[in-house]
């Protein structure tokens, strides 16, 4: 059976992680990795360590849900011991990202904002409507809980992705991230990504594609980070054997 390391085992998605491997049949939780105490119980049979290199070594594939800094972390040690890496980690700098893409020259990495079925479909959608919609403008707007931490939202990035390139544009010279006084007209190919924060919504992230006379909006709500946590495990289970380079979500779903 193969044995999942989990990193950023504190976490809210990681603590989901330990639960749901419990309940899988093909993968079992090996090894977990913490800074300082575990602040719950969990199975005696478990390897609970703060040292990388030994989650590392003692698990077939890890799954990672931590900070920016973590990952680096955990990429830059994983150099020395190459392991199947899945990465649910949002808000990666452009270093932290060449790293992802470098390391993966040495190991399978699958790198996904979100985890879930539902996002990665909405995202071939998202390519599709932009791509068959000209002239309609392009909106994005994404809602989550008080505590996160980076905005606007890595999900909601890759969407705007997914718009840009359904448009041939570069996102980073269209993408609007908020408007405030007298800013002039919409431009024809302006991107807007608008991030809420309130509460505890775990995830809600709405496109919309506006033109005269009529509009469409495709949204997706997640109600329980349980659809993260098992589109990671789904994810580790395709990544062990694969030939070293960087997948995503959407070719563990064949949606690619």
């Amino acid at each position: 059976m193969m044995r999942a390391g989990v990193f950023g085992a504190g976490g809210r998605v990681g603590k989901l992680l330990i639960g749901d491997l419990h309940c899988e049949s093909e993968i079992s939780l090996g090894a977990v990795y913490v800074r300082n105490e575990l602040n719950f119980s969990i199975d005696p049979s478990v390897l609970v360590t703060n040292d990388m290199a030994t989650l590392l070594k003692g698990s077939d594939v890890i799954i990672d849900f931590s900070s920016p800094e973590a990952t680096q972390a955990l990429l830059e040690k994983a150099i020395d011991h190459p392991k199947p890496l899945v990465i649910g980690t949002t808000g990666l700098d452009q270093h932290q990202m060449n790293l992802l893409k470098t390391v993966s020259e040495s190991m399978p990495i699958l790198y996904a904002t979100n985890m879930s079925l539902g996002v990665a479909l909405l995202n071939k959608l998202v390519y599709t409507a932009a791509k068959t919609l000209e002239g309609f403008d392009i909106e994005i707007v994404e809602q989550h809980h008080r505590h996160k931490k980076d905005a606007p939202s890595g999900t909601a990035l890759t969407l705007a992705y997914s718009a840009a390139a359904g448009r041939d544009l570069d996102l980073d010279a269209v993408r609007v991230s908020g408007r405030n006084g007298n800013i002039g007209e919409r431009t024809k190919d302006e991107i807007a990504v608008m991030a809420l924060r309130g509460g505890d919504i775990v995830g809600r992230h709405t496109v919309g594609f506006y033109n005269d006379g009529e509009f469409i909006e495709l949204h997706h709500t997640a109600t329980s980070r349980n659809t993260f946590s098992k589109g990671a495990i789904r994810a580790a289970k395709w990544l062990v054997g694969k030939p070293n380079g960087l997948y995503t979500i959407q070719d563990c779903l064949e949606l690619a």
